[in-house]
């Protein structure tokens, strides 16, 4: 299921036709990353790995989408940030990530 969500976030990015193509292969090097990141922390915290990484859909959803609601994609970027806090310690390359994704989706949602 992590693979399905993954593969929607690429495909929403890769539609999108409001993002450049610089940013574009930007986020999708990040989701790349994310993909090796949540694949790693699911085989110790499946239910965990799941949340981030819907988030993360969530959060490429509301920054993409043609009528952005700023206060949508902020409680998707805020949960997408809480998914991963319990993991700083022990997964810190994922939770930077994620707030690198965090920082890039949030400037294409403004």
């Amino acid at each position: 299921m992590i693979k399905e969500t993954i593969e929607r976030i690429e495909e929403r990015i890769k539609a999108n036709e409001s993002i450049g193509t610089e940013k574009k292969q930007e986020l999708l090097a990040l989701v790349g990353e994310l993909d090796k990141e949540v694949t790693a922390l699911a085989r110790t915290h499946q239910d965990d790995a799941h949340s981030v990484a819907g988030f993360a859909a969530a959060s490429v959803h509301e920054a993409t989408r043609e009528n952005k609601n700023p206060e949508l994609l902020k409680q998707s970027l805020d949960g997408m940030t809480m998914s991963v806090r319990a993991f700083e310690v022990s997964h810190p390359g994922l939770t930077g990530l994620i707030n690198t994704i965090g920082q890039t989706l949030w400037k294409l949602g403004i």
